[in-house]
């Protein structure tokens, strides 16, 4: 048994609680298709977020494609960390002392450093939220006299469910664009070099252990339908969002586990 960051000691089956519940909220639509037959998308929307590897997953995707880019971000809970992380860029912090807004930060950095042509580039810079995300975007496609059929919808792969369902809520009552998700990585964690971490190759800053667990474990509440959630019996921001017993099962060993509560945090990290 080990840590992973403050949190801990950890065993096997809550490992395999956590990776449930991470892979569940990182709706995926591509996956193994992506590799064989390449979806199609006349649009890429990124909402902003502070991990800059989906605004270059984001970007990519924009450029092979030939397709707009809309970024979606005012200024809301994760501007702070998304400033720090471009602060600590080695070169994507020259963008950072002229914007504040999510969406303009990462509109620079996307036409400065990653070759986008400012001209296919679309900036929604007032929401401050996943459903503003959704709505004000779809306000500036209407603006714009765009009406994409499919949109590629790249988040935070911890929000990605969320935005998804988010964005279909914006658009409730008219057509909707066929959204696909693709959270550019499905985060797992396990041992590597004898120590828990995250066993993707690393590609820039990710989330802190106390930053994943606190979206891992939020998210789950946030979908869930009912009186404290976000769903129609609840506060009413997302449609019904169908939570399977699995996700549910590990969810509720992560919260019951103690392991994970804010008393926790005070104890040394054993390695």
């Amino acid at each position: 048994m080990s840590f992973f960051g403050p949190y801990g000691p950890l065993d096997a089956e809550d490992i395999t609680a956590i990776n449930t519940v991470a892979r569940f909220l990182a709706l995926n639509d591509l996956g193994e298709q992506d590799k064989h037959k390449p979806a199609t998308f006349d649009l890429v929307i990124l909402a902003g977020n502070a991990l800059l590897w989906t605004l270059e997953g984001a970007v990519k995707k924009a450029r092979t494609t030939g397709v707009p880019l809309l970024i979606s971000g005012g200024i809301g809970h994760s501007t702070h960390l998304l400033a720090a992380a471009v602060d600590a860029h080695p070169v994507y912090r020259k963008a950072l002392a002229s914007q504040t807004s999510e969406a303009r930060l990462l509109g620079d950095i996307a036409a400065m450093f990653l070759g986008l042509d400012q001209s296919r580039l679309l900036l929604e810079d007032a929401s401050t939220n996943c459903g503003e995300n959704g709505l004000l975007s779809r306000h500036l496609l209407e603006e714009s006299r765009l009406a994409p059929a499919s949109v590629l919808l790249v988040q935070d792969p911890l929000m990605q469910r969320r935005t998804d369902a988010s964005f279909r809520q914006a658009w409730a009552d008219r057509c909707s664009p066929k959204f696909i998700n693709w959270p550019v990585q499905v985060p797992r964690i396990g041992y590597r070099n004898e120590k828990i971490d995250y066993l993707q190759s690393p590609n820039s800053r990710k989330w802190t252990p106390e930053r994943f667990m606190s979206l891992l474990t939020g998210e789950i509440q946030r979908l869930t339908d009912d009186e404290n959630g976000y769903g129609p019996r609840g506060k009413g921001f997302l449609p019904h969002v169908d939570i399977p017993d699995e996700v549910e099962a590990a969810w509720r060993r992560i919260m019951g586990s103690g392991k994970f509560d804010a008393s926790a945090l005070g104890r040394p990290a054993v390695r």
